[in-house]
């Protein structure tokens, strides 16, 4: 096609165009619903249409007619070694939320319920999570103190709650899931890491026995709090906190070396509890400075719609935590309910989960509940006791709905020192060294990501880390999109392929030709850039050899999936500079997309579509004809 001496092999096809509305909703496909979750429904009649919606979007009745008595074997076991680690979970959790303990309990009764319904995962064990009930406590109480204003408090932890459901349900109704991928990996460990410190360091207010604390979260505020308090320390309290602390990271330890034995590090919470209480019972330790729970209503969860509050002046406060606290537990939820379905070999719909997750909290902020989700320690013990479904939540929640009817006065005496304990040897297993180890060794910009969040949280807030690991992430993505890649191709020796010179040093430029490759869509954030660097690829290349000996400059197009106007603007400045230094701009592998928008802008027609070619090599085979043709007979030369 260069000349009408030289015929190409292949011809670059201009896809016909589509309608618009065609076109527009084919977009929204690929982007909103990339698994085409509609695709079961073709072909089906109302009935059936009907019905597999509702197993769509409630998930228990699909697979229930199929749940056998075996499975139920395994979930029993399971949902009560569950229970066992709930119930102390919950009232921990609960204190470092600086909510009523009870509320704890009642969290761990119905949300798992909505769950079962509702959830994709086979797994996950819900439950209330640390690093949330911390982030309620920051920013909430900052606004109303739980101490001198408990129902007020408890209301806005409340609609907090309810911000943070509808958030969910929303991104998962609407398919915005790829909104939470936002928190990297990296961002993640380091924001958990630097949680579970300071969540860590806040639990030393129990294990010291102190009254008065900070509501600071960052390391210089806990510290002053500590030390400014030293007369207040009581030696009961940290020498029973120290026990209980060293017996509970013992048996976690154990439960590591040896993963039959899971179920010891899954009991001894509750057993920690049990012995802290009778041990407080026997010696009367509550009159010796050792805090106990006190008393904890009995009966099942009130109902809590009323208790809701949209009014000012702290509106705006409950959206923020809902949406930051139902973020973070999202991400955490869905990574977990991921990570232990590759182990069993199935997918779990990350969309339903949303929904799942929104609703369970929507639901429970009318039942006592406050934010829960499906923390990772839960889910662990839950895949290790050897649960098949998520029936596993259900016989839970029969649990802790016994116990809430029952067994609430048993927990009377129970130590706070111990509630503490517990939360410390959770955090500590959050706190993951060795992926910032391997950050380090893989990558040195998520290593800073993760680095930063980790430094922020710890020595300013949970919001400060999470922004600026948040920012660090999305100057990444626009570094990414602003400042491709441009890679000078050579030939692989004995072969028609082209690869970069950088990556093969035996891959041979070929004389006379510059070949380009563009690593990535070609938007107005980037066309400025890519045109400077390209010049800058031409300019060294004829610096390195005479003018005369460059005459064809290839650009690689196969990576450029789509482009905007400012592109094609782009490319014909290129066009037009190649010209004027007496060179051929040529053209290879334009996608679909590129090659239709060229074709309306005319740019094709003032190119010439017989300098665009299908691959590399035979963009190369016919430059090398021109050139040789060129030699051989200068006179009917055309460039």
């Amino acid at each position: 096609m260069g000349t009408v001496d030289y015929q190409c092999p292949h011809r670059v096809a201009i896809p016909p165009s589509k309608p618009f509305l065609t076109s527009l909703a084919l977009t929204m496909k690929e982007t909103f619903f990339p698994d085409d979750p509609f695709r079961q429904f073709h072909g089906q009649p109302p009935a059936r249409k009907l019905v597999l919606g509702l197993q769509y979007f409630i998930p228990i009745l699909e697979w229930g007619p199929r749940y056998t008595f075996d499975s139920f074997k395994a979930d029993l076991v399971a949902g009560i070694t569950i229970a066992s680690l709930a119930v102390p979970q919950g009232i921990s959790y609960a204190n470092l939320a600086s909510l009523p303990p009870i509320i704890g309990l009642y969290s761990s009764f119905v949300p798992p319920l909505i769950y079962a319904m509702l959830g994709s995962s086979r797994d996950v064990a819900v439950g209330t999570v640390a690093v949330a009930s911390l982030l309620i406590s920051s920013m909430l109480g900052k606004e109303v103190s739980p101490i001198d204003h408990p129902r007020q408090y408890v209301q806005l932890v409340f609609t907090a709650t309810f911000f943070s459901g509808v958030f969910q349900a929303a991104l998962g109704f609407l398919r915005l899931g790829f909104i939470v991928d936002l928190l990297s990996h990296a961002t993640i460990v380091g924001f958990m890491g630097g949680a579970a410190t300071v969540v860590c360091l806040q639990q030393l207010k129990g294990i010291l026995g102190l009254v008065h604390f900070t509501h600071e979260t960052d390391l210089v505020s806990v510290l002053r709090s500590i030390f400014i308090q030293v007369h207040q320390w009581r030696w009961e309290s940290g020498l029973l906190g120290c026990c209980f602390l060293f017996f509970l990271l013992l048996t976690k330890h154990f439960s590591k070396r040896k993963p039959a034995f899971f179920w010891i590090n899954a009991m001894a919470p509750l057993a920690s509890v049990v012995l802290g209480s009778v041990l407080v019972y026997l010696t009367h330790a509550e009159k010796h400075g050792v805090q106990v729970i006190g008393h904890l209503k009995k009966g099942l969860n009130p109902l809590t719609v009323t208790e809701l509050t949209f009014g000012p002046p702290y509106l705006m406060t409950t959206i923020k935590t809902g949406i930051i606290t139902g973020i973070i537990v999202l991400a955490e939820g869905i990574a977990v309910g991921r990570s232990f379905a590759m182990f069993k070999n199935y997918h779990i719909d990350g969309n339903k989960e949303m929904i799942a997750i929104g609703m369970m909290n929507i639901v429970g902020s009318f039942t006592s509940c406050y934010l829960t989700s499906g923390p990772f320690s839960r889910t662990a013990v839950n895949f290790n006791a050897g649960c098949k479904s998520a029936i596993s939540n259900i016989v839970m929640a029969m649990a802790v709905m016994i116990t809430l009817l029952f067994l609430t006065p048993l927990f009377y005496y129970t130590p706070l020192v111990v509630l503490s304990s517990i939360i410390i040897t959770a955090m500590v297993g959050l706190i993951d060294y060795e992926s910032a180890f391997h950050l380090w060794k893989l990558d040195k910009f998520d290593f800073v990501v993760c680095i930063s969040s980790y430094v922020g949280v710890v020595f300013g807030s949970i919001e400060v880390g999470l922004v600026t690991a948040v920012a660090l992430s999305m100057l990444r993505i626009l570094i990414a999109i602003a400042r491709p890649r441009t890679f000078a191709l050579g030939n692989i020796p004995d072969s028609t392929i082209y690869r970069s010179v950088d990556q093969y040093p035996n891959a041979a430029k070929v004389p006379g030709v510059l070949i380009l490759q563009i690593d990535a869509p070609i938007y107005f954030a980037n066309s400025n850039y890519l045109r400077e660097r390209i010049y800058r690829w031409i300019h060294e290349e004829m610096e390195d050899k005479l003018k005369a000996t460059l005459q064809y400059v290839i650009l690689d197009l196969s990576a450029v999936g789509s482009i905007d106007t400012s592109g094609i603007t782009m490319l014909k400045e290129i066009k037009k500079n190649a010209d004027r230094l007496g060179l051929k701009l040529v053209l290879a592998n334009p996608r679909s997309e590129v090659i239709k928008k060229l074709d309306k802008s005319k740019f094709i027609e003032s190119m010439g579509q017989e300098w665009i070619y299908l691959t590399v090599g035979e963009a190369v085979a016919a430059c090398n004809f021109m050139l040789h043709s060129c030699k051989s007979d200068p006179q009917d030369s055309n460039v």
